[in-house]
Parts: structure tokens; C-alpha cells; sequence
């Protein structure tokens, strides 16, 4: 699930990037940095789900 949450988050941040006219590099970067981010986001509600459910 966290894989998926990174996927998506690094779409959305090249789509961020893109949007506001950002170089090849910028667009990396934003798409390695709303990665990260959402990655982090969906292994926490990944733990919580697990945690609380089971």
C-alpha cells in the first residue's frame, strides 16, 4: 500500500513541478520529494490500519 502512495505522490509532485514550468531537474526533484513524502504518509496508515484492525 505504501508502494502505491509513493507512486502517486511522485506523479503529483512532477505534475507540481511541471506545472510551474521546472527544468528536468526540478521535476526530479519534486517527484523524489512528494515520493518520499506520500511513501512515509501511506506506511504510517499502513501500520495504523494493521495495528488497529488486527
Amino acid at each position: 500500500m505504501y508502494l502505491l502512495f509513493g507512486l502517486i505522490g511522485a506523479t503529483i509532485g512532477g505534475m507540481t513541478a511541471k506545472r510551474r514550468k521546472g527544468r528536468a531537474a526540478d521535476i526530479a526533484q519534486y517527484a523524489a520529494a512528494y515520493g518520499i513524502l506520500f511513501t512515509i504518509l501511506g506506511l504510517m496508515l499502513t501500520i495504523f490500519i494493521e495495528r488497529v484492525l488486527i
